[in-house]
């Protein structure tokens, strides 16, 4: 089998929809290591040849090679996989940014089917699953002892066909049904707006092969709205996907310098990826979210800019997978998915199994209406019959009930944009 690799190589990263895909850069090379010992051979074909003869089933020759490549590479480690003819495709399609299931980032932990994240604007978010839950069962179907590819199976299918999802979530003390309508999967990668005036806002939802052409332009249409004189980078719940588009979004902010290395055992999956020329934000602060389930290629861009002191990293303290997964096609049509590296932030950090740690670590809160009671204040505009402001008092009242829904709705990104407004001060300080 080994001798039918073919040059074509995917280099991805992250989960979505349970398709394990991960950071990948390098080419995995075949080299000619130690002989395998002819006692295991003979075992192999023992227990092959015992299956086909005494189990209580035939089983098909082909079903069983599958299998034992299958647990060939799912026994090196969580990111190591082998993909069938089908599930390379669905991969393929998948980081163009479209594709048919739940809208779910997965992967596996302790024999469940782990949600890293659910997809901004698809059915899995709006019905309600979060980043951390626990699938247990799928349609009454246990998981345990499924593969991650068998989860996938079923919860892939038809457009306008539902799924039931026995979910086990940390604080819930019984697990939660959540049915969920399944449709195509469209996933638009960055999205912005302005929060107020001069203060921009980017979401990456994950790392497409258009999503540094598409940040590019996203800050250039905030620019033409307004001035920008300062940048929110929302990679909250962003799994990953293409390593070059974690490059390129590194790059855009960064004006020199190293943004991420990696390091493996063959010459070719190491290399060195250094920002070119220019920052598309002409040096205005930035303050970029994280948080759980900001993963691998989220986590490449969270390194470059913390280690180059570019922005300021906000949130909770990052998925904390630094390894480098590369993605080469068999001539059969299927793939194998195997590590062949770590990767490293521009000092040389690894975030393996640790994580990017936040420059300020902020929790996410919800502000509750007896919560807003206990800590309302009054002032001049509370009392009756109070004088009215000649400059146009509903002007700012707007203001003020715009704030309270960002902190009550999002209180990350509301302190964020409060920090992003300390920074521009300073910055103005500084300059003048």
């Amino acid at each position: 089998m080994l001798q039918n690799l073919r040059k074509s190589t995917w280099f991805l990263s992250g989960t979505i929809l349970g398709l394990s895909l991960a950071v990948g850069h390098g080419v995995y090379a075949l080299k000619n290591g130690n002989d395998i010992p002819f006692e295991d051979l003979q075992a192999f074909t023992e227990v092959f040849s015992r299956v086909k003869s005494d189990y209580v089933e035939e089983v098909d020759d082909k079903k069983l090679i599958e299998d034992a490549i299958r647990g060939m590479l799912n026994g090196l480690d969580p990111h190591s996989a082998y993909l069938n003819t089908a599930e390379f495709s669905d991969l393929k399609i998948g980081t163009t940014g479209q594709f048919g299931g739940l809208g779910i980032e997965v992967g596996m932990e302790n024999g469940f089917v782990k949600v890293i994240s659910p997809i901004d604007d698809t059915p899995a978010a709006r019905a309600g699953v979060m980043a951390s839950d626990l699938i247990i069962k799928l349609d009454n179907k246990s998981v345990k002892g499924m593969t991650l590819n068998d989860a996938v199976k079923i919860m892939r299918g038809k457009p306008n066909t539902d799924i039931e999802l026995t979910i086990l979530r940390e604080g819930e003390s019984k697990p939660l049904v959540i049915k969920i309508t399944r449709e195509i999967i469209r996933v638009k990668s960055v999205k912005n707006r302005m929060l107020e005036p001069g203060y921009g806002y980017i979401r990456i939802t994950n790392f497409q092969s258009r999503t540094t052409t598409d940040l590019l332009k996203a800050v250039s249409d905030l620019q033409k709205e307004d001035r920008l004189i300062g940048l929110i980078l929302d990679l909250r719940n962003n799994p990953g996907g293409v390593l070059n588009g974690a490059v390129g979004v590194s790059d855009a902010f960064i004006d020199n310098g190293l943004l991420v290395y990696t390091e493996g055992r063959i010459d070719d999956s190491s290399h060195r990826y250094v920002a070119t020329p220019g920052d598309s934000l002409h040096g205005a602060p930035l303050v970029v979210l994280i948080n759980g389930g900001s993963a691998s290629a989220s986590e490449i861009v969270a390194g470059a800019i913390q280690d180059h002191k570019r922005g300021i990293i906000l949130g909770t303290k990052s998925f904390g997978k630094g390894s480098v997964q590369t993605i080469q096609e068999l001539r059969n049509g299927s793939a194998v998915k195997i590590t062949t590296a770590r990767y490293f932030t521009p000092n040389g950090r690894s975030i393996q199994a640790k994580g990017i740690e936040p420059d300020i670590i902020l929790s996410t809160l919800r502000l509750s209406d007896r919560d807003e009671k206990a800590t309302a204040s009054y002032s001049e505009k509370d009392l009756e019959g109070r004088l009215s402001n000649p400059n146009g008092e509903d002007e700012g009242d707007e203001k003020e009930s715009a704030n309270e829904n960002l902190a009550e709705s999002d209180f990350q990104l509301f302190e964020a944009l409060n920090l992003l407004k300390g920074l521009h001060i300073l910055t103005s300080i500084n300059k003048g």
